[in-house]
């Protein structure tokens, strides 16, 4: 059996598919995509189906030392990225051909159900009290929200007041047998952020997302022992080695996605190194369904898995969303905030290529806002 065609779809909402097709007819399934820079990731596909096709699909770790190293360049979004695409298609391929789910190949699931958060948005505290609500009345457990819109580096008292009664407002509907967590999307300092975490210790978040970006890493410690709440990130991390840092700093909680990090091979690792440092793992996937098929595979057989991230209803997915591109919607029906096993083989869903070729046709020109302060200067977003 060898590979013998691989093809992307850009869809929408924002999503880049890539389909891997073998001598036998198995078909795999992956998405490789960059949010905003879906068409680069695309071409870095074409570039690295140059060497698999031809080669046996199940040698996966052989193809992501190879896909990952062998352009002697290495690393980066867009290249690990495009990598983690094509290693979640051979693993698809992997489980079809054993006839077994990708988590039993991983070496089994250690639980029956994993634990999903749902976002909620709303800029005020009363409508994040109605979208909260709206979410438990649907059986969720947890939920995660940006602490605030556009603020500054260098926050005033009424921002940071205003992070906390929004938090305050979640908990107050989730009370205390239910959870919340709050992203900072490292759009303040690293002072800040200290403040921050300070102020929302006593409602208890289950953790704050990225409260420095990726580049300020060298003071992650010092925010990390400003308060007792558990700090996460990791989006923004895409090899095991970027995780060394944050997990000596004392983070609680690493987020790497599978469609950013190499793959179902590297998140499984990730998850590994995680565990050595005491920390725990809860994905980043606010994408589509086959990145959430795949990260759900390591999450059913990972020991130190927290909770998964998902996109159904997220704001993100206004024409499309995890149904849109799949013949069975019930892999992504949550029961109780919970993802059932599936005992499906390869990721456990099946792929409305049909829908998929007839998206692709329109495609997407997805790109991220671009934020500016009040004085014209660029903000995060």
């Amino acid at each position: 059996m060898k590979i013998e065609r691989i093809e992307t779809f850009l869809v929408p909402p924002r999503w880049l598919f890539c389909r891997v097709e073998t001598s036998d007819g198995v078909v795999g399934w992956g998405e490789p995509v960059v949010e905003g820079r879906a068409e680069v990731v695309r071409t870095a596909i074409d570039v690295l189906s140059e060497y698999l096709i031809g080669q046996d699909p199940l040698q996966i770790e052989r193809h992501w030392q190879v896909l990952t190293k062998g352009g002697f360049y290495r690393g980066g979004p867009v290249l690990s990225s495009a990598v983690a695409g094509l290693d979640q298609a051979l693993w698809d391929i992997a489980g079809k051909v054993y006839g077994a789910p990708v988590a039993a190949l991983l070496g089994g699931r250690v639980r029956d159900r994993a634990r999903v958060y749902a976002w909620v948005g709303g800029d005020e505290p009363a409508s994040i009290a109605d979208a909260v609500a709206e979410q438990v009345a649907a059986g969720m457990t947890a939920v995660k929200m940006n602490a605030s819109g556009r603020i500054q580096a260098s926050p005033t008292v009424a921002e940071l007041n205003d992070i906390v009664s929004r938090l305050a407002a979640a908990r107050e509907v989730l009370g205390d047998t239910r959870d919340v967590a709050i992203d900072l999307h490292g759009r303040v300092g690293v002072a800040a952020a200290r403040r921050i975490l300070h102020a929302v210790e006593d409602l208890q978040p289950l953790f704050v997302e990225e409260p420095v970006l990726p580049e300020q890493m060298t003071h992650l410690a010092e925010v990390v022992a400003a308060s007792t709440v558990p700090v996460a990130l990791g989006e923004r991390l895409y090899h095991r080695s970027d995780f060394m840092a944050p997990l000596d700093a004392g983070v609680a909680v690493v987020q790497p996605d599978v469609s950013h990090a190499g793959g179902i091979s590297e998140l499984r690792r990730i998850a590994v190194l995680a565990d050595a440092h005491g920390a725990m793992v809860a994905p980043h996937c606010p994408l589509g369904p086959i990145s959430l098929a795949a990260s759900l595979q390591v999450s059913f057989a990972t020991p130190n898995f927290l909770i998964q991230e998902q996109s159904r209803g997220i704001h993100y997915n206004v024409t499309s969303d995890l149904t849109s591109y799949v013949v069975d919607p019930a892999p992504f029906t949550w029961i109780n905030g919970h993802a059932e096993w599936n005992p499906q083989p390869g990721l456990g869903i099946t792929i409305d290529e049909a829908a998929v070729r007839a998206a692709d046709k329109t495609g997407h020109a997805w790109r991220n806002p671009v934020w500016t302060h009040d004085d014209g200067s660029f903000a995060e977003w």
